[in-house]
C-alpha cells in the first residue's frame, strides 16, 4: 500500500462537520499522515522545506477541502502557489512529484444531483475540479477520481460517521 498524506485545507475545522469528522477518522485509523494547513500557516506563509519534505515522503497525496464557490478555499491556493515551485515541482529540474498520485476529498453543501449536466449548476464535480487533474499532469502525477460528499447539511451524525469510514478506505486505496 502506498504511503498517503492528506493535506487538509479547511480554513477552520472548529466550524466544520464533515471535514472535522474526516480528520478524526483518518487520525484514529493512523495509516495516513494528516497535515492541517490552517495549523501550518504562519504570517510568513508555509514552511516550504517542511511541506516539500512531507510530499516527497509519500506516494499518494490527497487534498481535502470544502467546496467554496465551486473551487477550493484560498488557503489551498496559497499552499499550491508556494509549494509547487518551478524547478521543484515542474519546469527545468522540477520532477519532485513525478510518479506520485493526486486525489481530492471534497465536501459540498449542495445535493449530488445539482452537480450533473442537467442539474442546478449544469457541471459535474469532475468538471469543476478538473484544474486539479491538469495540475497533476503538469507536475507528472497520476490523477485519481475524487471522493465527493454532498448535502452535508442534510446528513445525520451517523451518516457522517459512516461516510468517514468510507473516506478512510478510499484514501488508502481500499475501495
Amino acid at each position: 500500500m502506498p504511503s498517503t498524506i492528506v493535506i487538509v485545507a479547511h480554513p477552520d475545522l472548529t466550524r466544520s462537520r464533515a471535514n472535522a469528522i474526516w480528520v478524526r477518522a483518518l487520525r484514529a485509523d493512523g495509516r495516513a499522515t494528516v497535515r492541517v494547513l490552517a495549523d501550518a500557516l504562519t504570517a510568513g506563509g508555509f514552511d516550504l522545506p517542511a511541506e516539500k519534505a512531507a510530499l516527497i515522503a509519500h506516494e499518494r497525496i490527497v487534498l481535502q477541502f470544502p467546496f467554496q464557490w465551486y473551487s477550493n478555499p484560498p488557503i489551498l491556493k496559497t499552499w499550491l502557489d508556494q509549494t509547487l515551485e518551478r524547478g521543484w515541482a515542474y519546469g527545468p529540474g522540477g520532477a519532485a512529484l513525478e510518479g506520485k498520485e493526486l486525489a481530492l476529498a471534497v465536501s459540498t453543501g449542495s445535493r449530488a444531483d445539482d452537480y450533473t449536466t442537467t442539474g442546478r449548476y449544469q457541471r459535474t464535480m469532475n468538471e469543476l475540479t478538473s484544474p486539479f487533474e491538469v495540475t497533476a499532469r503538469r507536475v507528472g502525477m497520476t490523477y485519481r477520481p475524487g471522493f465527493f460528499l454532498h448535502a452535508i447539511g442534510d446528513l445525520t451524525d451517523a451518516d457522517l460517521a459512516d461516510n468517514a469510514i468510507a473516506l478512510v478506505d478510499w484514501t488508502l486505496g481500499e475501495h
